[in-house]
């Protein structure tokens, strides 16, 4: 765009900002051709911007003849700017519309599009996925965005009032910390290294020093599995806390989705609309199962499990079934399988101090309190058949002062999921990266 485009053009209003209050007003709006109609004496385009769409009315016998010649040419998706007064109208969307006094187009959109942004013909998810920003030009997708940077907001917010500091770890990993083995590796130099799964074993020796902290940020998981809840690379909200126990997280975890579920209902209702999702706020406390009441459960529905084993799809379903639009926790879990830093339970070292967070059949979140003594967490380095050596700059910590301490990771789009009602995790990421898709 040449820098003379824009010489004395700059937007007065959003779309959403053009009411009747303004009839008789001059205003200048900016924003992408949604859609044109032609009935001879009269042309109109619903021009769309992030904040919504607004009409813009050309009467073709009144108006100056360069607009009508402008707007003759104009296709879906075209870029313009438009100068005009706005006018009450009954007719009109909204009540509202603008009469143009000058249109300025700033680029033409070439066709055929890859998909209609309108969502009037409907694509399947890749075909969208592949055209993700035409896609994401759809109100429904906007919305959800919108609403993604709500919750972003109400997590910072709510956890700084509870005193967390936010912090940042590397993602450039030396070994698989966690002793996973789902890592993607990276040439580092003349090294091998891995991109990380999470900060989890940074954000542990963190709270040694700041005591309290968080991470919102993106990790990678070299997921083979094709679900529609698993992604390869995923943004987490990571919390640690010194001096606390897994029920102190999991009242921090519980009370923190209440305080989102609140933010997005109030800041978020017309985002909401065009979801068609109504949020409802849910009570406190959530409840409550061990891993044994959850087994029995799955028995009773025909979904025998031995013990120790994780929860796989088909019985989560089914839970999700009993518990549908609803968060719980399931406590209590085998030691055995959960990772190594997860804490025993000093009355029955069999089962450990872990938690996931659920909502109907999906896990958002795991967490739980982590071993602080250094000789139990090389016994359960050991016990997973991981080399304490290779965690030697992780042990050391505890040899200078590591305090009792918890903490949870919470899965974003997941969350995002159930705000919007949205089955597959790939519509609530921006540009989703799986076993199949590296682009766009």
């Amino acid at each position: 765009m040449q820098t003379d485009e824009l010489e004395n053009w700059r937007r007065t209003h959003f779309s959403s900002e053009i009411t009747p209050n303004l009839d008789g007003q001059k205003v200048t709006v900016f924003g992408w051709v949604q859609t044109v109609r032609d009935l001879g004496k009269m042309k109109f385009i619903v021009l769309s911007d992030r904040e919504g769409e607004i009409q813009i009315t050309i009467p073709t016998q009144t108006v100056n003849p360069e607009v009508v010649k402008r707007v003759s040419g104009l296709k879906k998706q075209s870029v313009i700017g438009v100068r005009g007064v706005v006018k009450k109208s009954d007719k009109a969307q909204r009540g509202v519309e603008i009469f143009p006094e000058e249109i300025k187009v700033l680029n033409y959109a070439q066709h055929p599009l890859a998909l209609d942004p309108t969502g009037r013909i409907p694509a399947e998810l890749d075909v969208r996925l592949n055209a993700r920003i035409l896609d994401l030009r759809r109100p429904e997708n906007k919305a959800i965005f919108k609403l993604n940077h709500q919750v972003l907001h109400a997590i910072r917010e709510y956890l700084e009032n509870e005193e967390f500091i936010e912090v940042q770890t590397p993602k450039i990993i030396a070994t698989a910390t966690e002793g996973g083995a789902a890592l993607f590796p990276v040439v580092y130099f003349d090294k091998e290294a891995f991109l990380a799964q999470s900060p989890q074993l940074y954000k542990e020796q963190l709270t040694s020093v700041f005591e309290k902290v968080f991470e919102i940020a993106t990790f990678f998981r070299a997921e083979e599995s094709h679900t529609t809840r698993h992604i390869a690379e995923f943004v987490s909200v990571d919390v640690e806390q010194a001096f606390a126990t897994w029920e102190d997280v999991v009242r921090l975890l519980e009370n923190l989705i209440v305080f989102v579920f609140k933010s997005v209902k109030e800041n978020c209702k017309k985002e909401l609309e065009t979801l068609k999702s109504d949020v409802k706020v849910p009570s406190l406390p959530f409840r409550r199962y061990t891993y044994d009441e959850v087994l029995k459960i799955l028995e009773e529905k025909g979904y025998p499990i031995s013990w120790g084993e994780d929860i796989p799809t088909p019985a989560l379903r089914a839970l999700g079934e009993i518990h549908k639009d609803e968060f719980y926790f399931i406590v209590d879990w085998p030691t055995k399988s959960k990772p190594f830093y997860i804490k025993p339970r000093d009355d029955k070292p069999e089962v450990c101090e872990a938690f996931d967070l659920m909502y109907s059949w999906i896990e958002l979140a795991s967490g739980g309190t982590r071993i602080h003594k250094k000789e139990l967490l090389v016994k359960r380095l050991e016990e997973q058949e991981l080399n304490p050596e290779s965690f030697k700059y992780h042990l050391r910590v505890f040899d200078w002062g590591m305090p009792p301490h918890a903490g949870w990771g919470l899965g974003l789009s997941r969350l995002l999921m159930v705000l919007t009602r949205r089955e597959n995790i790939r519509e609530c990421v921006l540009f989703p990266r799986d076993r199949e898709r590296l682009e766009p």
